[in-house]
């Protein structure tokens, strides 16, 4: 199977891809690989004919990987979602393509067979740009793919127009990172059928909706660790043998992938509390960053936050926060201290106007860290 690399770059027209895909899930094309930076190669043999897709992951934790996503593995996805929905029909594209959660947007119109819309990509994401690009919408069913940032931005002061655009849509899913109970609840004040979704580039996107796992998709935990198997799962990383060999071993008759992600399954439901390298540990005392993050996200006045470990001569680890905001950072702290106890107090704290993001809308965590590394200690 031939591989075909697509350049992304701001200015193109991501419905251009519907073509290349259609064929490549037909087997009358090479494998599509949709990439935003115009050096970037593709080294190695595909796993296999079958092999429709080379999606690279977010690069939100490391190093981005070259993920192989087959045919049968991209018919399993479109075919659950609908499934879970209990619809099919028109998509607002409102992520790059680049990104899986994107290009299934792409895959999920041709197997529907309905035409998507595709927002203007090269342009700030607003309230306003996406309420243009829905209205032009036809299909009486409608659905869109977005983050919890993006949503979040919907629903700050929205206008009658954005309101009612957004409850036009059957299902908005919501994925690539934790939605906070704060903005769900306002979701649903507002009357907004908004689906959690769980998933990553190799799971071919969303695999777990609000959750439940998809059909054919299988959960397993492993001393917290959360593993998943079946129908959606990709085929490994292109060019990286021995890094594929590690994170989709084979179990019991089953190839698995090993998430990463710190999980609880209780009657089949799936409860993500974080990642395992999320766990901080500061003075010998274990702290769960995401805890904190939720913690402070319920907090008056705080409207995002983001947690981690940076590196401390005293404490090993020491909890670091970026706060999007007006909440007096000593109530911060204190609500943290009262809930989680001393520990997980953040022993530095950055106020920001917004955090920063990567192109398909996750936190960008390393700049962050970065921006924490350089802030001072307040003491607090």
């Amino acid at each position: 199977m031939e591989l075909l690399p697509v350049y992304t770059p701001l200015g193109f027209d991501p419905l251009g891809l519907l073509a290349p895909i259609a064929d490549a899930l037909s087997g009358e094309g090479p494998a599509v690989a949709p990439h935003a930076h115009p050096d970037q190669s593709f080294n190695g043999s595909l796993a296999n004919d079958d092999v429709a897709a080379v999606i690279s992951t977010s690069g939100s934790t490391g190093t981005p990987k070259q993920t192989m996503l087959s045919v049968d593995a991209l018919a399993a996805s479109s075919m659950g979602t609908a499934t879970e929905l209990k619809a099919e029909g028109q998509w607002l594209l409102a992520l790059p393509v680049h990104y899986v959660a994107g290009f299934q947007v792409l895959v999920r119109s041709l197997y529907a067979g309905t035409r998507p819309w595709a927002m203007d990509l090269t342009k700030q994401f607003t309230g306003e740009a996406f309420t243009d690009a829905a209205e032009e919408l036809t299909d009486r069913i409608r659905l869109t793919s977005l983050v919890p940032t993006q949503l979040h931005r919907l629903l700050t002061d929205p206008s009658p127009r954005t309101l009612k655009v957004l409850q036009r849509f059957d299902s908005i899913l919501i994925g690539g990172a934790p939605i906070s109970p704060k903005l769900l609840t306002e979701a649903h004040k507002h009357g907004l059928n908004v689906v959690r979704t769980y998933g990553m580039s190799e799971t071919c996107g969303g695999c777990v909706y609000n959750g439940v796992p998809l059909p054919g998709v299988h959960l397993s935990n492993d001393e917290g660790t959360l593993w998943i198997g079946g129908d959606t799962l990709a085929e490994g990383y292109l060019g990286q043998p021995e890094l594929t060999s590690e994170h989709f071993p084979f179990h019991s008759g089953r190839r698995w992938f090993r998430s990463g992600d710190v999980g609880d399954i209780n009657d089949g439901a799936l409860t993500i509390q974080g990642r395992t390298d999320d766990v901080l540990t500061t003075g010998g005392v274990k702290v769960s960053a995401a805890a904190v993050v939720r913690v402070l996200e319920e907090c008056v006045g705080v409207r995002e936050a983001y947690v981690t470990g940076l590196p401390h001569d005293e404490w090993g680890t020491e909890v670091a926060a970026a706060v999007v905001g007006n909440a007096p950072l000593q109530e911060l702290c204190q609500q943290v201290r009262t809930e989680l106890g001393p520990e997980a107090v953040p022993k530095k704290v950055l106020v920001l106007d917004r955090l920063p993001l990567l192109a398909n809308g996750k936190t960008d965590r390393q700049q962050l860290r970065l921006l924490l590394e350089r802030c001072p200690d307040p003491h607090l």
